[in-house]
């Protein structure tokens, strides 16, 4: 078993969530900017604070709070051992994507989001295959071709490998998507909204916050507020791992540690095991004396017979030698007179 007071050090706290990312971390770097006021959505009003030259001020509480839920969700996701798909087409978010998915080793789309990604997983799986297989060193696919052949095979292979570079290795559906520009990935949460798929993402004050799961009210458009609610979000990724593989480590020692406890317990099972043989097989000689009893006692009769008999035949052999002893020296008598 896992020991408690370790596990409890394994417990994330909500002011280990806050200390991430602060109200003045936010502020500096802009996050708070809105649209101008008549592109916003009225199903944003929970989260604007307040209208300013014309632009929507962000709540930045708001901000705090539903980074937090996020994180939470992405800690319950990975101590399940799911998967997150990162989602960012847009030119602001395309590097950041790409490399903070790197870094936590999950999957991500940067280039155009292709219409069935989720819904047609299925079609897109066979693409992939495709393209593991225009990659292959010496396949068979290149032999007795022409030049313009295999030169529309590798434009085949660079498209492919553009498209799908961030899912090759996504075998099933994640368990959550993380996207950036709500309004501009308006498809992709469509798909995940008809999956079930649960959906973080980035929104602005020019999007419906009712269609995602865990909205982050901020500033879509600023590349440093996009590097650091991300990086946040694949911090908390990287930290559940790294607890839930130290988890495991504490229940292999422990396993390591019982094997002790399990050779004293089995040698002593097995000792019980050879006193119950010992006193089954008493018994059964008990049983088997109580059986064969009566046979034994006919047994001795018929010696103690015996033995009486042989006893009587010698002693009549004695009296006999005994009386001819005493004859013989009267017949000697008598021939000498």
């Amino acid at each position: 078993m896992v020991n408690p007071e370790l596990a409890r050090n394994f417990n994330f706290q909500k002011d280990n969530f806050m200390a991430r990312i602060s109200f003045d971390d936010l502020l500096s770097i802009g996050a708070h900017f809105g649209h101008v006021v008549r592109k916003w959505n009225p199903n944003f009003q929970p989260y604007v604070l307040m209208e300013k030259n014309g632009v929507h001020i962000i709540n930045l509480e708001e901000t705090l709070k539903n980074i937090e839920r996020a994180l939470h969700f992405i800690t319950d996701v990975i101590s399940r051992n799911g998967e997150i798909l990162f989602v960012g087409t847009k030119k602001q978010a395309k590097d950041i994507i790409q490399q903070e998915a790197d870094r936590c080793g999950m999957f991500y789309v940067v280039e155009r989001w292709l219409g069935g990604t989720l819904t047609n997983f299925s079609t897109i799986k066979k693409s992939i295959k495709r393209l593991q297989l225009l990659e292959k060193e010496g396949s068979s696919i290149y032999e007795n071709l022409t030049k313009k052949e295999l030169q529309m095979l590798n434009r085949e292979r660079i498209k492919l490998s553009d498209q799908h570079r961030g899912i090759k290795d996504m075998r099933r559906l994640p368990d959550a998507v993380i996207i950036v520009d709500a309004f501009f990935e308006s498809i992709a949460i469509k798909e995940a909204n008809l999956l079930e798929i649960p959906v973080i993402a980035i929104v602005d004050s020019n999007t419906d916050p009712r269609k995602i799961d865990y909205p982050i009210p901020a500033n879509d458009d600023s590349i440093r507020t996009i590097q650091l609610i991300i990086s946040t979000l694949t911090d908390a990724v990287i930290e559940a791992r790294t607890k839930d593989d130290a988890v495991e480590d504490i229940k292999l020692d422990s396993q390591q540690s019982d094997p002790k406890e399990d050779k004293s317990e089995i040698k002593e099972e097995q000792l019980s095991e050879e006193t119950k043989i010992e006193t089954a097989a008493e018994e059964l000689e008990v049983n088997i004396e109580e059986i064969d009893s009566p046979t034994e006692k006919t047994a001795k009769k018929k010696l103690v017979k015996v033995k009486t008999t042989k006893g009587t035949d010698s002693e009549e052999k004695k009296t006999r030698e005994n009386k001819d002893s005493q004859k013989k020296p009267a017949v000697i008598k008598e021939k000498e007179n």
